[in-house]
């Protein structure tokens, strides 16, 4: 895919780089992240990422030294060009986009540091309720899908896969639609289904305009999903600052194991005004129940593959890329001791 990809990256990069000037956010001496200014693009605003709006209302951020400013990138293209152009530190998005850039050729790889969640995070919704639905059901039917070449629609058609549909021929899936719009189409009469993340599906759910029939994340399997990452010469000028960024993830994702869905939801409530307390620990309760969030931050191997195994089964792969090229566990392991 890859070269298309990197060439809007990098083009949108250096217009934005132009337009910002050159201070750059996170700059402090190497060795002392206390007061260290950070900026994190997040691909969406989620409860699907919860441990890290635990560790930022609980101030987990704060006791590592890191001024955290957070800001929602819209998509993992967006979210992408903020790091390559150093809008942003540090980034949470797919970790295809990484392998994306690298396979394009870029001079400052943006390298992966810490793994949040392990299963996808989104939820195919439909027109009626079916307690009894089967991927079958797809078939001849119209789904609003996402982005080709991201996450959410790989998923989605691995899953298809798993189960002897062919995404192209045996179903329409619509990929027109922008990043967080599909909601607002399918409530406005576009598609039999439409794959959505929370608080998406609940939402839909609310006005009675769909039902949750299946999780993508229990139908997929462990999947590497979202990772935090930042180009590599930032990891190797401000180990201090990734390392306490680390720490204050860990933090985060240890609470969130050692507590019930009602009291993660009651943290994290600030983070997700919109969204009354009932709905907001539904939704916490459905992530917490499919094992979404991994116990440590460390992005294995293993996951690594497997997430080329699904970007190569969608087509958007040329070569496969060195897991050590594009992948370091030393801030996730250090941060569990």
């Amino acid at each position: 895919m890859k070269k298309k990809f990197l060439a809007f990256f990098l083009f949108a990069a250096a217009l934005t780089f132009g337009l910002a000037g050159c201070g750059k956010k996170g700059d402090t001496k190497e060795g002392d992240a206390a007061g260290a200014q950070v900026t994190l693009n997040e691909v969406a605003h989620s409860i699907f990422y919860a441990p890290m709006y635990v560790a930022i209302e609980e101030g987990y951020f704060a006791e590592e030294g890191i001024d955290l400013t957070l800001v929602t990138g819209y998509g993992a293209d967006k979210t992408m060009t903020a790091v390559l152009s150093g809008e942003a530190d540090i980034g949470f998005m797919g970790s295809e986009s990484t392998i994306y850039t690298y396979l394009g050729g870029a001079d400052d790889p943006v390298v992966n540091f810490a793994q949040l969640t392990q299963r996808a995070g989104n939820f195919l919704v439909s027109r009626e309720p079916m307690e009894d639905f089967t991927w079958d059901m797809l078939k001849g039917k119209a789904v609003l899908g996402g982005r080709a070449g991201g996450m959410p629609e790989m998923v989605f058609e691995y899953i298809l896969k798993k189960h002897g549909i062919d995404p192209a021929a045996d179903l329409n899936i619509d990929q027109s639609i922008d990043f967080g719009s599909t909601a607002a189409a399918f409530s406005g009469g576009q598609g039999d289904y439409t794959v959505e993340f929370e608080p998406h599906a609940t939402a839909l759910e609310q006005k009675g305009d769909g039902y949750v029939v299946a999780s993508l994340g229990e139908d997929s399997g462990y999947v590497p999903y979202t990772a935090f990452s930042a180009k590599k010469s930032y990891i190797e000028e401000q180990p201090e600052i990734i390392q306490g960024f680390t720490n204050a993830l860990q933090k985060g994702m240890e609470y969130v194991a050692g507590h019930t869905p009602e009291e993660i939801a009651a943290v994290i409530q600030p983070q997700f005004a919109e969204t009354d307390e009932a709905a907001l620990t539904a939704i916490v309760k459905r992530y917490y129940e499919q094992d979404t969030w991994k116990e440590d931050l460390i992005f294995r191997e293993e996951a690594f593959t497997l997430l080329q195994d699904i970007l190569e089964e969608a087509g958007e792969l040329s070569e496969r890329v060195p897991y050590e090229e594009l992948v370091t566990t030393q801030f996730a392991e250090k941060a569990l001791e």
